[in-house]
């Protein structure tokens, strides 16, 4: 495996890790991990790239080694976040910038709302959310009421093969090396000797504020970087896959240079699936 490194940066209040791969020299690519993910989960990915890359990956609020946020958790934090870390490590250039699931949509999002940010666009199974209408706001309120009332919690792991055999129960395609490696990053001991996941479990609270497509098809119509989205052939993750055809049209033709590509033999988690060609199709659009 390639040899990452940790950094820690005050970001808005908390203290932010950065998962580092390759030479501080070498050309720059940010990868955003996804929901209830880590940035380590892209170890997989790093391996299989042909070049030599400065990657740099954050663990997004309140995941792995960044601190958990006292007040909970809003999506507009995200753009926030990674607009203060790109001024840290890249600050006077466009970035290429890589998402996963979440991540990619923080990434599409972010790069409409500073398109003189972004030089090259790769979104991975992040393509918006599941669209919602001005109907579902009194329950959706209601259930984040219940939820602040009753916050959810995660239950503990007698061990990391637990936690290994577990994601390989969510995931059939995860190596058993792969998942005993992201166990060890997706969870830590505690002092009574079970094992926890490295997550605030606030994050499992719904977010009371609708997902508007409207909104973030305008942001979209901003993007000026040329733009690749990838999906898994075998991939059910909801969201866009809700829409019919012509809202599904709708999102593409937001973007005025979007490419496609369907990568075969895997699901959503296709840097775990599937890494060496989730790499190559990377590599070749970067180029």
């Amino acid at each position: 495996m390639k040899p990452s490194t940790s950094q820690f940066h005050p970001i808005r209040d908390l203290r932010y890790h950065v998962r580092c791969w390759g030479d501080a020299d070498a050309p720059k690519l940010f990868l955003l991990h996804g929901w209830m993910d880590v940035s380590a989960s892209f170890q997989f990915l790093v391996d299989c790239f042909a070049r030599n890359w400065h990657v740099i990956a954050p663990d997004w609020r309140g995941f792995g080694l960044t601190e958990w946020a006292r007040n909970g958790y809003w999506f507009p934090d995200y753009y926030a976040d990674l607009d203060a870390l790109l001024n840290i490590y890249q600050p006077d250039s466009p970035v290429n910038l890589i998402g996963h699931s979440m991540g990619g949509n923080v990434a599409c999002t972010y790069a409409g709302i500073r398109p003189q940010r972004v030089a090259q666009l790769i979104s991975l199974e992040g393509f918006g959310a599941a669209r919602t209408a001005a109907t579902d706001a009194p329950k959706r309120y209601a259930r984040w009421l219940d939820q602040l009332a009753a916050p959810p919690a995660f239950k503990p792991y007698p061990s990391f093969e637990a936690v290994a055999a577990r994601m390989q129960k969510n995931n059939p395609r995860l190596p058993a090396e792969c998942a005993q490696f992201l166990a060890q990053h997706w969870a830590r001991k505690t002092e009574i000797g079970t094992v926890e996941l490295r997550s605030d479990p606030r994050h499992k609270i719904i977010n009371p504020v609708l997902s508007r497509m409207e909104e973030l098809l305008a942001c979209w119509r901003h993007i000026t970087a040329p733009v690749l989205w990838v999906r898994g052939d075998a991939s059910s993750a909801p969201g866009w896959r809700n829409d019919d055809e012509s809202q599904f049209s709708a999102r593409k033709s937001a973007f005025s240079d979007l490419r496609e590509v369907t990568i075969p033999g895997c699901g959503h988690m296709l840097h775990h699936d599937q890494p060496r060609p989730l790499a190559s199709c990377i590599e070749a659009f970067l180029r």
